[in-house]
């Protein structure tokens, strides 16, 4: 039987996963080198952690940063259900590890040698 509904569902993740996506999936860094960067921090990989960086690093290559608000944002468009507290210590834990930095803005951006890092490993 059709679902209009579940048609339209598997037509928006079909959207969002496309190669010809206009974010860009060659925009996009992989998971692989977010863990590389979490690693020479000494820090765990997790799920929020991942998006979160790719939410900056995004962001970055824009040539913008964003606040928690924004990265809770774009969390939230790529359909991941986290708290907006839970974006906030994960954003505070970065900056404490000196991964990112808060702007006088109030805005998140990567901090020159995370992006070394990053930028690094995507060239491999």
């Amino acid at each position: 039987m059709y679902n209009p509904q579940l048609q339209a569902q598997h037509q928006r993740t079909a959207e969002r996963t496309s190669p010809q996506d206009s974010t860009g999936a060659q925009e996009r860094i992989g998971n692989e080198q977010i863990r590389e960067l979490l690693r020479a921090y000494g820090l765990r990989t997790s799920l929020i952690r991942l998006k979160v960086i790719d939410a900056l690093h995004s962001a970055d290559r824009s040539g913008r940063s964003i606040g928690v608000r924004g990265v809770h944002a774009q969390l939230e468009q790529l359909d991941i259900p986290l708290s907006f507290l839970s974006v906030r210590e994960v954003l505070k834990r970065l900056c404490t590890e000196g991964v990112i930095s808060l702007g006088d803005d109030k805005c998140y951006s990567l901090q020159p040698a995370a992006r070394a890092v990053l930028e690094q490993n995507a060239l491999r």
